[in-house]
């Protein structure tokens, strides 16, 4: 097997095909590590002259991919591409006789890459291919937990509401299906050719029911568009996205984004109109429905596992007793930067402690003040 760095982004671009073939070979990618998400994030949030893609080669075929760029600050590091907009990162290893081999090509190929930079995989999923990677690394290394995600059984709607913690809870929620039906709540899965329309709808809604609230900043700028409507086309087409309408009599009230990959489901990013929850419509309700419907097919398996809340510990996701699911960071280092991984892993804990202390300042502040 033989390594090489990609820092061509127009390579980066022709690597389209042979990527999504590893893709489709490796069962622990999800929708992050597609060539279409991946190539198209680049594009609008990378910075020329820091593109890392560490390929490892069998003879003609890829068989792993490790897709990375270059960051100075706060200090000089190889992170995954994808950033903050991406729920998980991993690398590609194709699946088989050859995972092992290649994973400690991929290892070796890392390593010369780096030069004098911490490697840094962050919010990888547990059972990600980067464990592979960090179990062939030949010099200092680090594990710490990084986000929290929620995850639910990959079962129909009727399953995942008698999951509810109680029988007027369950009550509660077929109430709330019934009121949609009521209100002539439809929903059509969008054709590819559709796609860019109404992802731009999809936006313009978000927009609206965020409006004059607090928000993700970054789902309101350009360069999240450009992405955004740039990359779900081909993934449409590919079987890695659906975006579905909701429709009352006849016209769009909210637009859904729903990632796809063998293990998972996982709603992304939705937009509705403020009508629908003045005429009482549960909008969380409507999208895990939809969501639902998308756990009961494709995958390895015949059928997908997982049902993926994505990250964010918000308290409505608790309402569903999804199961807590911590990513992983994995941070690689040489002996001559073994520094900069302990000062990386001093930084996790400050931060941890931080929010724990932010937290119970929270807590003291809604008992009123008295003894925290």
């Amino acid at each position: 097997m033989r390594t090489e760095l990609c820092t061509d982004e127009r390579e980066f671009g022709r690597l389209a095909e042979e990527w999504g073939r590893l893709y489709r070979h490796c069962g622990t990618a999800t929708p992050f590590q597609s060539h279409a998400w991946l190539h198209s994030w680049w594009l609008s949030y990378g910075t020329p002259g820091r593109l890392r893609l560490v390929l490892v080669r069998d003879g003609g075929d890829l068989v792993a991919a490790a897709p990375l760029m270059l960051v100075r600050q706060p200090w000089p590091a190889l992170v995954p591409l994808g950033g903050s907009i991406s729920d998980f990162g991993d690398v590609l290893i194709e699946d088989g006789e050859r995972a092992d081999r290649a994973a400690a090509a991929l290892a070796d190929g890392l390593a010369t890459a780096a030069r004098t930079a911490l490697i840094d995989f962050r919010e990888v999923r547990p059972g990600g291919a980067v464990e592979r990677v960090y179990a062939s690394w030949r010099g200092p290394r680090r594990q710490v937990p990084d986000s929290l995600c929620l995850e639910l059984p990959a079962v129909p709607m009727d399953d995942l509401i008698g999951r509810l913690a109680t029988a007027k809870a369950q009550q509660r929620v077929r109430a709330k299906l019934r009121k949609l039906s009521t209100l002539g709540v439809e929903r059509r899965a969008v054709r590819p050719d559709e796609v860019d329309t109404a992802l731009r709808r999809l936006l313009e809604l978000h927009r609206l029911q965020w409006q004059g609230r607090k928000v993700t900043t970054e789902h309101l700028q350009d360069r999240f568009a450009e992405h955004l409507i740039r990359s779900v086309g081909p993934m449409v087409r590919a079987g890695d996205a659906v975006v579905t309408e909701f429709l009352v009599d006849g016209t769009v009230v909210a637009v859904d984004l729903t990632l796809l990959s063998d293990r998972l489901a996982g709603g992304y990013l939705y937009g509705a109109h403020p009508q629908l929850r003045e005429r009482k419509a549960d909008v969380a309700t409507m999208l895990l429905h939809a969501c639902a419907q998308h756990t009961g097919t494709g995958g390895a398996a015949g059928g997908r596992r997982v049902l993926s809340l994505l990250r964010g510990n918000e308290p409505y996701k608790h309402h569903w007793r999804p199961q807590p699911v911590v990513n992983q960071r994995f941070l690689l280092a040489r002996r001559r930067t073994s520094p900069l991984m302990s000062a990386a892993v001093c930084d996790v804990a400050a931060r941890s402690r931080g929010k724990k202390l932010l937290d119970r300042f929270a807590g003291w502040r809604e008992r009123g003040g008295g003894r925290p």
